[in-house]
């Protein structure tokens, strides 16, 4: 029998996820990846397998790299200035396969607090 990871595992919900959500030009996915330094966070038009936006904790605009509940927030903040400057205003919202909780739901929170409608 295969050990497999925790990697593995989220890839396998995420490609679980995937198959119930796709976004479109009108609707773009807000997919978020966290690594153990940094937080992603892109805004994908599946249709034409195109990314609109992007923003991540890498930015010095976001402050602190730490990655942590406030930079999430922070982020999510930042985020949705991105895509509302590119005229986005719905998102099909796209975890990647981490729980929904912790930095995830932080920055989920504050990016609908910044205008963007899940």
């Amino acid at each position: 029998m295969k050990v497999r990871t925790k990697e593995e595992y989220r890839k396998r919900r995420h490609l679980r996820l995937r198959q119930k959500v796709a976004g479109t030009a009108a609707r773009p996915r807000m997919s978020v990846f966290v690594s153990n330094r940094h937080l992603y966070v892109q805004f994908i038009d599946d249709a034409a397998s195109v990314t609109i936006a992007q923003c991540s904790t890498q930015q010095e605009s976001v402050g602190a790299a730490k990655n942590n509940v406030e930079t999430a927030k922070k982020l999510g903040q930042l985020a949705a200035q991105a895509a509302l400057e590119k005229g986005i205003k719905e998102v099909v919202f796209d975890r990647g396969g981490f729980t929904y909780g912790g930095r995830i739901k932080a920055l989920a929170d504050a990016a609908r607090e910044a205008g963007l409608k899940f």
